[in-house]
Parts: structure tokens; C-alpha cells; sequence
């Protein structure tokens, strides 16, 4: 168990430093920038984009996941986040579409930057992590299908929180004031 654990850790630290500066920068930026942030992803990426939406909710700033009843109509000035690990989903391209044709910037998480989705986005932040689009072969993570992806995708969120609340000037203080009360 140990010696699993030894490596799926050191997978994700590989992927977590071979992120480039630039484009983690840039998407510091878009998030910074906008308006107002709408979120989406499919499955186990959907799970990490959650918990995204929900740490940007604690920064203070105006967000939704795609689907919730109170999510707004996006137009000039906002973002939409999708995770498209393997590169693309049906889902993902339409509701980059949408987005696109409403003057929303689009920012795509990927570990697939030559996939559809990533050629449609405004910014790219690429994890270079296994998905299922290549979890089989001689080069396989420790971890199964997609999953080295999404606990990339887990720090790697946090970290991009790290660096919006800094340059946003966010307190760990006034963070903890906007965390719900009614767990």
C-alpha cells in the first residue's frame, strides 16, 4: 500500500510541475478578470470543478456550475471553466458554443491541448496527466483510467485559488466568512 501511494504522489507532483508558468498565469488573469464564472465538467472532472466553483465561491467572486438553478446567462465580460481531460465531450463543445456565441470567454483544463475542446478556448491550462483517452499502453499511471488526471486537477485547483486570492488581495479570514454556515 505504501509503495502505491509513494507513486501515485510522485505521478501527481510530475504533472503538477510540468504545468507551464505561463499558462497557469493566464488563467489566474481570466479568472481574475471576469465578471462573472460559470463552471462545468463531466463525471470525476466534474467533481474537481465543483470544488473549484466552490473555493472561487469563498474568494468572493460571482460563480455557478452549469445546471444549478440559479446559474445566470453568460454574455461579454465572463468565463466559462470546462474540464475536458481526454480532450473533448460533447457536452463541453456545446456548451462552448453557447458560450462563444455570447460573447463569453472560454477557458479549457485538458490534458489533451491538441483536442477539440482546448482549439475553441480562449486560454488553455494544460495538466499533462493520463486520461482515458490514453490509460492503456506501456506507459500506464499507478493510478486507474482517468484518476491521475483528477487528483492533478484537485491541487492544481487549489494552488490557481492560492494565486487568485493572492492577487486579489483575499484574506484566508474573509474566505472562512463566506464558507456556508448551514452544515
Amino acid at each position: 500500500m505504501l509503495h502505491l501511494s509513494d507513486q501515485a504522489l510522485a505521478e501527481i507532483g510530475v504533472c503538477l510541475r510540468d504545468i507551464a508558468t505561463e499558462q497557469f498565469e493566464a488563467t489566474v488573469a481570466e479568472i481574475t478578470k471576469a465578471r462573472r464564472i460559470v463552471l462545468y465538467g463531466v463525471g470525476r472532472e466534474g467533481l474537481q470543478i465543483k470544488g473549484l466553483a466552490m473555493r472561487l465561491f469563498h474568494l468572493g467572486l460571482h460563480c455557478a456550475m452549469v445546471g444549478d438553478m440559479t446559474t445566470p446567462p453568460v454574455a461579454e465580460g465572463d468565463l466559462l471553466i470546462v474540464s475536458a481531460g481526454p480532450g473533448d465531450f460533447s457536452t463541453v463543445s456545446a456548451l462552448i458554443g453557447v458560450a462563444r456565441n455570447a460573447g463569453a470567454r472560454i477557458l479549457v483544463v485538458t490534458a489533451q491541448p491538441q483536442g477539440t475542446a482546448a482549439s475553441q478556448a480562449d486560454c488553455v491550462l494544460h495538466i499533462p496527466a493520463q486520461t482515458m483517452a490514453d490509460d492503456q499502453g506501456d506507459t500506464q499511471s499507478v493510478l486507474p483510467m482517468g484518476s491521475l488526471y483528477e487528483g492533478a486537477l484537485y491541487i492544481a485547483f487549489e494552488l490557481l485559488v492560492l494565486a487568485v486570492r493572492d492577487r486579489l488581495n483575499v484574506t484566508p479570514q474573509a474566505m472562512r466568512a463566506n464558507h456556508t454556515n448551514l452544515e
